[in-house]
C-alpha cells in the first residue's frame, strides 16, 4: 500500500470503527489537479445509504481538519458489495474457496490477469486454483494491483 494510502487509513479507520463499522479498504487516486477517495465500509448486517452518508459526513470533517490531500478531492463512501475488492491477506483468508479475479502490477508466471478459486493464503501469498485448469499459481500480495470476488448466481 502506498504511503499516502496508509496515512489516510490511519486517519479514517478510527472514525469508521467509532461509528460501529469496519473499514474494509480504500482506493485513492491523485491526478495533477484533483483526487478521488473511495472508502469501503462494512457492518454485521451490511450497510445502507444512510450508513454511507453518516460515515461520509464524519470522515469529511476529519479530512477537512487534518488536510492530508493536497488537491481538491471527491469523497465516496460505499459498501464493498457482492463483488467486493480484496485489499489485504485477511480478506483472502475470509473467503477460502471463493472465485476471484486478480490483476497484478508485474507478471507472475508470465501473466498479469488471473481468475480462479482461493486455495489458501500463506504468509503474504495467495494460492489460486486457476479456472483454466492449468493448476495453481502463487501470487505475492505485494504484486496485486486489484482483486475482486466473482459472485456466483
Amino acid at each position: 500500500m502506498r504511503q499516502d494510502s496508509l496515512e489516510l487509513t490511519r486517519l479514517i479507520r478510527p472514525v469508521v470503527e467509532g461509528l460501529g463499522y469496519e473499514l474494509w479498504g480504500l482506493e485513492y487516486r491523485v491526478q495533477r489537479t484533483s483526487a478521488f477517495l473511495r472508502i469501503f465500509i462494512d457492518g454485521p448486517d451490511g450497510v445502507t445509504l444512510d450508513d454511507c452518508a453518516t460515515v461520509s459526513d464524519q470522515v469529511s470533517g476529519v479530512l477537512d481538519v487534518e488536510d492530508p490531500i493536497p488537491v481538491p478531492y471527491r469523497l465516496e463512501v460505499s459498501s464493498p458489495g457482492m463483488d467486493r475488492p480484496l485489499f489485504e491477506s485477511a480478506h483472502y483468508r475470509r473467503y477460502p474457496g471463493a472465485r476471484v479475479r486478480v490483476r497484478t502490477i508485474w507478471p507472475v508466471e508470465g501473466q498479469r490477469n488471473f481468475k480462479g478459486v482461493i486455495e489458501s493464503v500463506e504468509d503474504e501469498t495467495v494460492v489460486l486454483a486457476l479456472d483454466d485448469g492449468e493448476g495453481s499459481v502463487r501470487i505475492p500480495l505485494e504484486s496485486v494491483s486489484r482483486a475482486r470476488l466473482v459472485p456466483s448466481f
